[in-house]
């Protein structure tokens, strides 16, 4: 973030002591009484320095505070060490030992760093109404050859926005006033240099008219866009009216027009020539309030007719882009308040959209036009489907590589969620492939936001797809870079260049053969899912280690857990299945990003388990899904999370009291091949092509195998069997080799734990398979009720009965 020598210094800052600080402060009021030099700018660039470069404030002498002070409000103290003097005294509010007031400043820009040090405090002594008044003292009396109002304007935008109660209604009519005629009649020629010399002529100083972007002479009023080599103070003063014109069209009325406007324009709303009878009104007729709202409007008009002007300089280019987002955000504002605007604004925004759609570099216009037409379109009875297609289109498939416009992006999605209809809202759930991209690319930001979205997202059509778009995120993250890649020229692309370090990438995303499944990957509206994904991950398998692709891999668990969240509230039986068996699918078949697998595995096997507690019959409907899927002894050693979580369902939900459709059969298929599983993974031995077992997994296979015995007690014999040589086996030295000591502890314990259950099979069944009454939270609560009385009685039998036994 700083070089390292500006890391030094403000190390060394931090670590002056109070002691020191003392005697440079000494220093410091020496050199205020006697050289307001160099000298003195240097000592006061230091003190700022050691103020600034601590969380916590520093203490300062009182006689140099007070020094401080008297040095910001003295009239022959240079610039620079009076902005200086002020920065210092803002570092240390809020403060008790500060005497200053914008009374005794003597001029208007040493009272604007006065105000912004007393605006600092914190309204403690209702520092921010005095700071006002004083401004609208100067601004009520002030004559045309009067003091500069240029440093003041700053600081009033500053008042308004944090205490706007303040004002009276004089006061607000006043600057109304003034702003209007700073934003329509400043002066049309060129301001006189600011310094000239003895051999200059009159000739040589007259000024010239403004021009435009383009270089053209202006033929209107000047604007914030209007160029010239100078500029006079009317000029500064019209620029500086327009960056505060939207927050003061906003006070007093931020959701629209006040009591009075509201019944003046009660009838314009819905009549042509009541609004063509209010446009032809004479300006001067109208309210301070109404005079700037027409002046705001025309400005802005202008605004959008220059914005169209070819620009001749980069910075000025960049000028009208800013400028035409605040002049669409204006007009915003002022049909809110007054509708008669409404029917003459939106002829000008059409025609403006269709401009945009053939501008590049206008993207962040979109926007607020799209607001526009989001707040007023339904009133206008206009069509704008174009402008959200735009949107939600255009701009995520060749912009999703801006970080800035990818926020708003997706904030005005997020924000604008209660004003979408139902069209809209379809428009953009099928958007919502082309909105990952998005989140493909600035995953990081932008994970809160789409968490939030999520849910506006999905539904039981899209669930699916994006499902196996989530998981394929890191894909799209590399097949992104490519498309950028193969796209740019060398002077554009991306510091992060994986793909000049493997070109084979590149060739296969050219590759005809190969085309459809990056089309699909980059496809902007939802199309169903994809097939071929193993040959798409060994494709992009050489980018999987690259920055950008595993900072997307993190993001990708906490969007999961969002999905299923949202999915879980309104899944039926069919999608919930689907859902399941899409799990199980796509846990083998990930993008290989470095500790990826491990922490999908995670949430798909909470998930999966969320899945089936919804819906208990689940595991009976895909009993020969799960069969094949516990048959394989692989699973456990790729998916060992997964599995875990399949063989606790199945113990846990298949029974008949989840659905009446189980059957003994089933029970015993599902008993068998868990039989064979446990015992194959007992008697294996560790090596390097097959790592040891998890002791999860040893448990949580003894733990179905039990529960499914007390279902079909013909099996509790094997079982117990079993389990005993399990506990035998535990205590064994032969343990030692596959599992650790403590690991091999908690095998034998659940071991026995399980054996003395079976010895009461009542009991048991009872326990594992509990009837809805006994899943009530009072059973677990109370040790009197039936439960925890239930496994008390068999503890104490069970230890009552080896107790009799000899030996």
């Amino acid at each position: 973030m700083f070089t390292a020598a500006a890391e030094s210094l403000i190390h060394q800052a931090r670590e002056i002591q109070d002691e020191e600080l003392q005697g440079f402060c000494s220093r410091v009021i020496k050199l205020l009484r006697e050289d307001l030099g160099p000298a003195a700018v240097d000592a006061l660039q230091r003190l700022f320095l050691i103020v600034s470069a601590t969380k916590y404030p520093r203490r300062l002498d009182k006689t140099c505070v007070d020094l401080l002070q008297a040095t910001l409000c003295l009239p022959t103290c240079p610039e620079q060490l009076q902005v200086l003097c002020a920065a210092i005294l803002r570092e240390m509010s809020p403060s008790d030992s500060l005497t200053l007031s914008c009374d005794r400043a003597p001029n208007t820009r040493q009272m604007s760093l006065v105000a912004s040090v007393l605006l600092a405090q914190g309204d403690r002594r209702q520092e921010v109404r005095s700071v006002g008044q004083r401004i609208f003292t100067v601004l009520e009396s002030r004559q045309p050859e009067g003091p500069s109002l240029r440093h003041l304007l700053p600081v009033l935008s500053k008042v308004v926005g944090l205490a706007p109660g303040t004002l009276q209604e004089d006061q607000t009519d006043l600057l109304s006033k003034r702003l209007v005629d700073w934003l329509r009649h400043a002066s049309v020629q060129q301001g006189l240099p600011h310094s000239g010399g003895f051999f200059s002529t009159p000739r040589a100083r007259q000024p010239g008219p403004i021009t435009e972007v383009d270089g053209a002479v202006a033929s209107d009023f000047f604007t914030v866009l209007s160029t010239g080599q100078h500029f006079t103070e009317d000029q500064w003063l019209n620029v500086q009216a327009f960056s505060m014109l939207r927050a003061w069209l906003l006070h007093k009325s931020p959701e629209g027009p006040s009591t009075l406007d509201t019944d003046d324009k009660s009838e314009l709303e819905g009549s042509t020539l009541s609004v063509l009878s209010a446009a032809s009104t004479a300006t001067r007729l109208l309210p301070p309030r109404e005079r700037l709202r027409e002046a705001a409007f025309e400005y802005c008009q202008r605004l959008i007719e220059q914005s169209n002007r070819r620009a001749l300089r980069k910075g000025d280019a960049d000028l009208q882009k800013a400028c035409l987002v605040e002049a669409i955000l204006i007009l915003d504002v002022l049909c809110r308040q007054d509708p008669s605007f409404l029917y003459r604004t939106l002829s000008c925004l059409k025609a403006l959209h269709t401009r945009l759609g053939t501008d590049p570099g206008s993207e962040r216009a979109v926007l607020p036009l799209a607001q526009f037409f989001l707040n007023h379109g339904e009133a206008a009875a206009v069509g704008s489907e174009a402008i959200y297609q735009h949107l939600l289109s255009r701009l995520p498939s060749e912009h999703f590589h801006n970080p800035m416009l990818a926020f708003e992006v997706i904030r005005f999605c997020r924000d604008n969620l209660p004003l979408f209809d139902l069209h809209l809202l379809g428009i953009l759930k099928s958007s919502f492939p082309n909105l990952f991209k998005f989140l493909a690319w600035n995953s990081p930001p932008l994970t809160s936001e789409f968490v939030g979205l999520l849910p506006a997202l999905v539904d039981a059509g899209t669930a699916v797809e994006m499902l196996h778009t989530l998981l394929d995120l890191p894909c799209l993250t590399a097949a992104l870079y490519l498309q950028l890649r193969s796209s740019s020229s060398p002077s554009e692309r991306p510091l992060w260049d994986a793909s000049l370090r493997t070109p084979g990438c590149l060739e296969a995303f050219r590759d005809p053969q190969c085309q459809g499944l990056f089309q699909h990957l980059l496809r902007t509206k939802a199309s169903g899912s994809a097939e071929r994904l193993t040959l798409l991950h060994q494709l992009l398998q050489p980018m999987a280690s690259c920055a950008r692709v595993a900072q997307c891999a993190e993001a990708v668990p906490a969007l999961l857990q969002a999905f299923f969240s949202a999915v879980i509230q309104f899944a039926d039986r069919a999608l919930t299945t689907q859902l399941a068996l899409l799990l199980l699918e796509r846990s083998d078949s990930l993008y290989q990003v470095p500790q990826y697998e491990a922490r999908v595995h995670r949430v798909l096997s909470s998930q999966f388990l969320a899945l089936c507690q919804r819906n208990p019959s689940l595991v009976v409907e895909l009993a020969r899904e799960l069969l094949e899927f516990v048959g394989s002894m692989s699973n456990i050693h790729s998916r060992a999370g997964v599995f875990t979580s399949v063989v606790w369902a199945i113990g846990e939900y298949l029974s008949v009291t989840c659905d009446r459709r189980c059957t003994v059969e089933q029970i015993n298929k599902f008993f068998e091949a868990l039989e064979a599983l446990l015992f194959e993974v007992t008697q294996s031995r560790p090596s390097a092509d097959q790592p040891r077992h998890p002791p999860q997994v040893v448990t949580v296979l003894m733990t179905t195998l039990t529960k499914l015995a007390s279902r079909s007690q013909d099996l509790i014999p094997r079982v117990s069997l079993f389990l005993s040589k399990m506990r035998t086996l535990a205590q064994g030295p032969a343990s030692s080799s596959t599992h650790s000591e403590e690991d091999t502890e908690a095998i034998r314990i659940r071991a026995t734990e399980l054996l003395n259950l079976l010895k009461m099979p009542s009991v048991a069944q009872f326990v594992f398979t509990p009837s809805a009454e006994v899943c009530h939270p009072r059973y677990h609560r109370d040790t009197n009720t039936s439960l925890p009385l239930a496994l008390h009685m068999v503890s104490r039998l069970v230890e009552k009965e080896s107790s009799l036994l000899p030996g």
